[in-house]
């Protein structure tokens, strides 16, 4: 028996005995990793041992030395690298009172606390190494003894392998996981190094980037968020799956309620999400804003069988003009507006369909028309529709329309002449003018009409009535002003209203 200096004294005080297991469990699933050997063995024997086996090359002196291991280096899918996770395991076991003991084709090993040579003032940990019992032995076993049941699962726990997270989804940066829990976990190549409360989903990163690599400290726990985050988001741009997708938009919904998930704070990520969602062709994509001012569509959405999601307008603003990876358009409002547009056909009314009064209002459009010189020639016929497309950049209902051949009023305006009047000789300028609403054709038109009107007005207005009226002073105030004599103060007789003087009581 030859002892092994590994110059340790009482360390890691804040180390309990499931740090000094899970050290165990990686180093054996490293080995199984770099070997392709069978899957590692955890059990407890009838004497109540706890035995850790891997069935690789099995364990020499030599790796009781701490320096960097190469193999391990080069190795993308390990995390152990720099030989001290087993001298960590080994010094914690030995405070902990916990007997440790390992074997393999090369030697046993057991441990005692011994004068370190020549310094009988100092005493360290030492491995016991001894020639082999089994020289056939295959791969290398550690017998713990005082190790609790409750610690072993602690440390098993902290292993994606069984942890019983199930992975929806495997991308060249790692994986996403379906939580187990109410607590999401992150992984680093298997083993859990931080836990995310407002998490969607756990993840193990199986590409490291230079922070994480950084930030992996000796405990392998309490990692930043700010190491792995931009990992995590790529891990989620990378994703492609429905389910994956659908979940994320789904916890979409709860942006109203300011309860999204912290991934889908990040917009990359919920702009990802939703255009794999809208390759289904079910949904769309609205505001809080945009729900308000179109609940028209909003149930027209619905009663079609679309699922409405709502996104945040900065997701919104991304996704416009964008297409999914199926190369379809983004099922927005405006889209969805665009569509059933083109699916649109006009409820039209005939004159015999209408009530009395709306019938009455109707027949004044020679009249209106002719305050303005008459209808273009270019419109065919005026036409009355109990529904309406949208107005051009809104989402209610226009009160006409001129479609290149008729003008359409919507049926409601023939509640009063006023409204019907107004609505005809808006159309009327734009037949005329050619040109749509908010240009500068189109409000020449206008003005022109306005002149027309007036001037028809003025014609038949009673002479007496042309008369200008007298400035009033500007001077002081309405308070300061003397009431009038009594004699001056009868209420003057009621005149009729504008239309009403052009066309009559009718």
């Amino acid at each position: 028996m030859k002892k092994f200096d590994l110059n340790i004294d009482r360390m890691l005080e804040n180390w309990d005995a499931f740090h000094a297991v899970r050290e165990i469990i990686a180093n054996a699933l490293d080995e199984q990793a770099l070997t392709g050997t069978q899957g590692i063995s955890i059990a407890r024997n009838a004497e109540g041992l706890w035995r850790i086996r891997d069935f690789g090359r099995g364990l020499r002196h030599e790796h009781f030395t701490m320096n960097e291991n190469q193999e391990k280096l080069d190795h993308p899918g390990l995390i152990g690298k720099f030989g001290v996770g087993l001298k960590d395991a080994l010094a914690t076991f030995d405070r902990l009172g916990i007997e440790t003991r390992i074997r393999s084709k090369f030697c046993d090993v057991a441990f005692d606390r011994s004068e370190k040579h020549d310094f009988s003032d100092v005493v360290t940990l030492h491995a016991c190494i001894s020639d082999p019992s089994d020289p056939a032995f295959v791969g290398t076993e550690f017998v713990l003894k005082g190790c609790s049941d409750e610690d072993v699962e602690k440390a098993k726990r902290l292993f994606l392998r069984f942890s019983g997270e199930e992975a929806l989804e495997r991308t060249p940066y790692g994986e996403v996981l379906r939580k187990s829990g109410s607590v999401a976990y992150i992984y680093i190549n298997g083993i859990r190094v931080a836990e995310e409360e407002n998490f969607l989903f756990s993840y193990n990163i199986t590409s490291l980037t230079a922070a994480i690599k950084k930030a992996l400290n000796r405990e392998r726990t309490n990692v930043g968020r700010t190491a792995y985050s931009e990992r995590v988001k790529s891990i989620l741009l990378a994703s492609s799956s429905e389910a994956v997708a659908k979940a994320l938009v789904d916890d979409l919904g709860n942006f109203g309620s300011g309860t999204l998930h912290d991934e889908m704070k990040w917009t990359d990520v919920s702009v990802h999400a939703s255009k794999i969602t809208n390759a289904s062709g079910n949904v769309l994509f609205l505001t809080d804003e945009e729900i308000m001012d179109a609940p028209r569509f909003v149930e027209e959405a619905r009663a079609s069988g679309r699922q409405i999601i709502t996104i945040p307008s900065t997701v919104k603003d991304k996704l416009s003009g964008q297409v999914d990876a199926g190369g379809n358009p983004i099922q927005d409002l405006g889209n969805f507006v665009s569509a059933w547009n083109d699916g649109f056909e006009f409820k039209f009314v005939s004159a015999d369909a209408l009530a009395p009064g709306e019938r009455s209002v109707f027949e004044m459009t020679g009249r209106i028309a002719g305050l303005v010189g008459g209808l273009p020639s270019i419109v065919r016929k005026v036409k009355i529709s109990e529904t309406m497309r949208p107005e051009s950049g809104s989402f209610s209902e226009a009160r006409g329309l001129w479609n290149g051949e008729d003008i359409v009023v919507k049926r409601s305006e023939l509640a009063s002449v006023e409204a019907y009047a107004a609505v005809l000789l808006h159309e009327i300028g734009h037949a005329r003018s050619g040109e749509t609403d908010i240009t500068i054709g189109f409000e020449q038109e206008l003005t022109a009409l306005l002149g027309k009107v007036a001037a028809e007005a003025l014609r038949n207005a009673p002479a007496h009535s042309q008369e200008p009226t007298k400035a009033r002073s500007p001077d002081l105030p309405d308070a300061w002003r003397l009431p009038q004599a009594a004699s001056r103060q009868t209420a003057p007789a009621k005149k009729p209203g504008f239309w009403s003087r052009l066309f009559g009581n009718g």
